[in-house]
């Protein structure tokens, strides 16, 4: 599994879907300063990492929830990876916006779930957790049962393993940060004395100041 982690970290790399500039910090939606940005929709423009992507989290779904009965993404951002799995295991899939639809029916979840249905949420990338597990939330709220979540990418931080914990929600990526510095430094994207800065704003995000 580790060598999974690891070829598709250096895939995201390679196709410029994962960036890390130390010196140069990107700003989040959520305001947070980063020296580490990941972008998985990139991954869609390249057919090849695109059925990686696929086959690879539909063996996760059939090892740890073979359980499953519906495929639901969070969008936007695992939409086209949802439905990409959703359509390797013939099962119905659905999607779960941020906020219900401000027209028409005004739709939380687009398409059709059963009560009782036995779903798997697919993610692009976990972060905080927050917007992934407003998603399980709908789900359940739909009389639905999450039995897991796969993921292509986790930056691992402590406050989302807690909140997926407490939720009770497996999840299962294909890779995490720590495979994503290994493969960088290993490939000199990044040197060893990088590796200070990107530890200390992995342990505190929220407050990291790349200027302090």
């Amino acid at each position: 599994m580790n060598n999974i982690k690891k070829d598709f970290a250096a895939l995201l790399l390679q196709v410029n879907a994962i960036k890390l500039q130390p010196n140069e910090p990107f700003t989040w939606a959520s305001g947070w300063k980063s020296p580490f940005y990941c972008d998985n929709r990139r991954t869609l423009s390249f057919p090849q990492l695109r059925n990686f992507i696929k086959v690879e989290l539909t063996h996760h779904i059939l090892e740890h929830f073979p359980e499953v009965e519906a495929v639901a993404g969070v969008a936007t951002g695992a939409i086209a990876q949802g439905a990409l799995v959703a359509d390797s295991l013939q099962l119905p899939f659905v999607y779960v916006r941020s906020k219900p639809k401000d027209h028409g029916l005004e739709n939380l979840i687009e398409g059709e779930l059963k009560p009782g249905q036995k779903v798997v949420v697919v993610e692009d990338l976990i972060s905080t957790g927050g917007s992934s597990l407003k998603a399980v939330e709908a789900i359940r709220k739909a009389g639905c049962e999450v039995v897991g979540m796969v993921a292509a990418y986790t930056y691992g931080f402590p406050v989302a393993e807690k909140a997926f914990e407490e939720a009770n929600v497996p999840l299962i990526t294909l890779t995490n940060y720590e495979h994503v510095v290994q493969v960088a430094l290993e490939t000199g994207y990044i040197s060893q004395n990088d590796l200070a800065l990107l530890d200390s704003w992995r342990q505190n995000p929220a407050e990291w100041n790349p200027n302090k």
